[in-house]
C-alpha cells in the first residue's frame, strides 16, 4: 500500500474519515517522503530502541517509526485522530496510541510503562509550532533518559536553538537547549511538503542529549534565572539587566563581580558563552544577590 506521507494517500485518509483541520492545533500533515528519510536517519533507531512521537496526526511519521524502531508510542491531543491512527497503524503491532496532552502527561510513568527494557529512546516528532518551546523544555527539564530529540519545528525556532553567541538569534532558548543538548540542523522543509501548506518554512533539528550538562552550576534554577534576566531587554547592557536581581543600590558591586570573572559589565547578553553565564551565576550566587 502507498505510504501515508504522500499527497494521494493523505487526502484519501482525510476524506474517508471525514477529518477537518483545526487551525488552533496547528495541524499540518507531512507528505514528503524524502524529509521522513532525513528524520529517521537522524534519530538513529533500531529494533532495540524506542521512539516517542508527539502529535502524530494521521500517522505519516508514525508509519516510518514503526518500521525503524522496536517500540513506538504516539501521544495525540486531538481525540478525533485516535480512531484514524488506530486504523492506519493496525498492521504494526509495535505501535501504541495514547490520547493526551504531552504537557500534562507523566512522562516518567509513560517511560516505565512503554519503554522499559529498551537500549534507548528518542523523541521524534513534527511538533505543533504554537507549543514547540514548552514541549522541548518539558522533555529536557524532566530529566528523562532520552538519547536524541529529532523534531520538525518552525525554521526560525530551529535557528534560535542552534545559534552561537554574538548574533540576534542567540538568546535564552539557545542557552537552555545547548545546556542539555548538542544541536544540529538537519534540513529546511518548505511549506509545499505539508497538507495544508503552512505560511512559514520549517526545519528538522536534532538535539543529541549530553551525558552531562554543558557547564557545571550549583543551582540550575538560579542559572536559568540569571540567563532570563540577562536577556530581559536585549538592547540593555548585562549590568543594567542584572541590576533587577542585585538591586540598583548594589550596581557598583555587581560591576566588580562581573569584571572579577572576566565579563565586562558593558557587554550585552547575546555575546556571552554558556561558560561565561555559568561564571556570572556562581559569582552572583556567592554574593547573595540571587537569594
Amino acid at each position: 500500500m502507498q505510504e501515508i506521507a504522500t499527497s494521494n494517500r493523505t487526502r484519501e485518509i482525510i476524506r474517508r474519515h471525514g477529518f477537518t483541520f483545526k487551525k488552533s492545533l496547528g495541524q499540518n500533515f507531512l507528505i514528503d517522503g524524502s524529509v521522513l528519510d532525513r528524520i529517521i536517519a537522524a534519530a538513529q533507531l533500531d529494533e532495540t530502541r524506542g521512539a516517542l512521537e508527539v502529535g502524530p496526526g494521521i500517522g505519516s511519521l508514525t508509519e516510518r517509526l514503526a518500521k525503524a524502531a522496536g517500540r513506538v508510542t504516539a501521544v495525540e491531543i486531538d481525540r478525533r485522530l485516535i480512531p484514524i491512527l488506530e486504523d492506519v497503524m493496525a498492521p504494526y503491532g509495535n505501535v501504541g496510541i495514547v490520547h493526551g496532552d504531552i504537557l500534562k502527561t507523566d512522562l516518567r510513568a509513560l517511560w516505565q510503562e512503554r519503554f522499559a527494557g529498551l537500549a534507548g529512546v528518542s523523541v521524534v516528532a513534527n511538533l505543533p509550532y504554537y507549543v514547540t518551546t514548552p514541549i522541548v523544555m518539558k522533555l529536557l527539564e524532566d530529566k528523562l533518559p532520552i538519547e536524541n530529540i529529532v523534531v520538525m519545528v518552525q525554521k526560525e525556532v530551529a535557528v534560535r536553538m542552534s545559534a552561537k553567541p554574538g548574533g540576534k538569534d542567540y538568546g535564552s532558548l539557545s542557552i537552555a537547549v545547548q545546556y542539555y543538548c548538542e544541536p544540529e540542523l538537519v534540513c529546511v522543509v518548505p511549506g509545499k511538503s505539508f497538507i495544508p501548506e503552512p505560511n512559514v518554512d520549517s526545519a528538522v533539528i536534532k538535539l543529541k542529549r549530553r551525558p552531562e550538562p554543558a557547564v557545571r552550576v550549583a543551582d540550575e534554577e538560579k542559572f536559568f534565572r540569571v540567563v532570563q534576566t540577562s536577556f530581559a531587554q536585549r538592547r540593555k547592557t548585562l549590568a543594567n539587566n542584572l541590576s533587577a536581581l542585585s538591586g540598583k543600590e548594589r550596581k557598583a558591586e555587581l560591576g566588580e563581580l562581573l569584571r572579577a570573572v572576566g565579563v565586562q559589565p558593558e557587554r550585552r547578553a547575546e555575546t556571552l558563552s554558556l561558560e561565561e553565564f555559568a561564571a556570572v551565576c556562581e559569582a552572583l550566587s556567592g554574593s547573595g544577590m540571587l537569594g
